[in-house]
């Protein structure tokens, strides 16, 4: 008689973000289900980006993996920011314009916070950094981008995996983290708690 082999955990995707589905896809990792957590994304006074990068992708994980307590969860939060500044998602044409005028001619980073849960809830949570420039943006290529509407709904109001690839001049670090999640760690991360793919 074979006995049979336990099914293995399930994955939840914590997130509302395409890109990050995408993203996993990319390396192979299908996740079971995905379920977007309802929160407060409202920086804390004086919260600097990588505390608050980690706070909030703590936060998606929590919530998610409350209701999935035998599954793992992956949760993730992108934060640009400029020295001591979070960048909103823009609301607004106004919002995405003064996002590209701050970025405009230097350098910022890109904070991907990343937090796992076990099944059984332990939660691990990673911190991963990409510096990134931009060139001097004229005001034709900040109206043009506008117009485009790439902006909508991205970190600091511009898609480096779209148009806003022709502003970049030079970047350091993980690249997909820039698109949303950071593959890289993400694969290690989930490996290292055991998980083991998806099915086929």
């Amino acid at each position: 008689m074979i006995a049979r082999r336990p099914e293995r955990p399930a994955l939840v995707l914590a997130s509302a973000s395409p890109r990050r589905l995408d993203l996993l896809n990319q390396i192979g990792i299908r996740p079971d289900a995905v379920e977007p957590p309802a929160i407060d994304e409202t920086p804390l006074r004086r919260e600097l980006p990588a505390a608050y990068a980690r706070r909030i992708a703590s936060r998606k994980c929590e919530v998610v993996a409350g209701r999935h307590p035998q599954s793992f969860v992956l949760a993730a939060d992108t934060v640009v920011a400029c020295g001591r500044r979070i960048l909103p998602k823009p609301e607004d044409e106004a919002g995405a314009r003064a996002c590209l005028a701050l970025l405009s001619g230097r350098r910022h980073r890109v904070l991907g916070g990343l937090c796992v849960a076990e099944p059984g809830g332990r939660r691990v949570t990673r911190l991963v950094t990409t510096s990134v420039a931009f060139k001097r943006l004229s005001p034709c290529e900040i109206e043009a981008y506008i117009a485009s509407g790439e902006w909508r709904g991205k970190a600091g109001g511009y898609a480096i995996q779209g148009r806003a690839a022709a502003f970049v001049s030079w970047i350091n670090g993980s690249y997909s983290n820039v698109v949303g999640l950071p593959l890289f760690e993400t694969n290690a991360l989930l490996k290292g708690l055991g998980y083991g793919g998806h099915r086929q």
